[in-house]
């Protein structure tokens, strides 16, 4: 196996790119960044820098997990971080709606791609070993 490629039940991952949590949650980040501009410019300062941070940190604190995964228990947290943000997202999108900057359809598709972000990181949380680095050598 190349030092850069790591195998974990049956998928083989290049790095945090290949993860599918990474990829959705950061194309979802993007999805708020430009649904963002059109919210009224009073909120830059307030709502649409916080909702851009959390969206953010999301994909972020997956790629920082990925790195840190040589330690499961560093890796879990880095994951836990990532639920946090994504709860933390969920508020500000309620808020979005309403104060009516967020369109009922807008709001309910966030939501439910934030569902299934949630989902993907707690099965990460709950299922490690099939990430971190220690428990793939001891597969061997």
């Amino acid at each position: 196996m190349n030092s850069k490629e790591y195998e974990g039940r049956g998928k083989q991952y290049s790095g945090y790119k290949d993860l599918k949590v990474y990829q959705r949650s950061y194309t979802l980040a993007m999805d708020i960044f430009y649904e963002t501009k059109t919210f009224p410019v009073e909120e830059k300062y307030s709502l649409t820098d916080q909702i851009r941070r959390s969206s953010r940190s999301i994909p972020a604190n997956i790629a920082e997990a990925w790195k840190k995964r040589r330690y499961s228990k560093m890796f879990v947290s880095k994951i836990i971080d990532c639920a946090g943000e994504a709860g933390e997202t969920e508020v500000w999108l309620d808020f979005a709606k309403d104060a009516r900057y967020l369109s009922l359809e807008r709001h309910a598709f966030f939501m439910s791609s934030y569902d299934e972000i949630n989902r993907m990181l707690y099965s990460m949380i709950n299922k490690p070993e099939k990430f971190c680095i220690q428990n793939a050598s001891s597969r061997k």
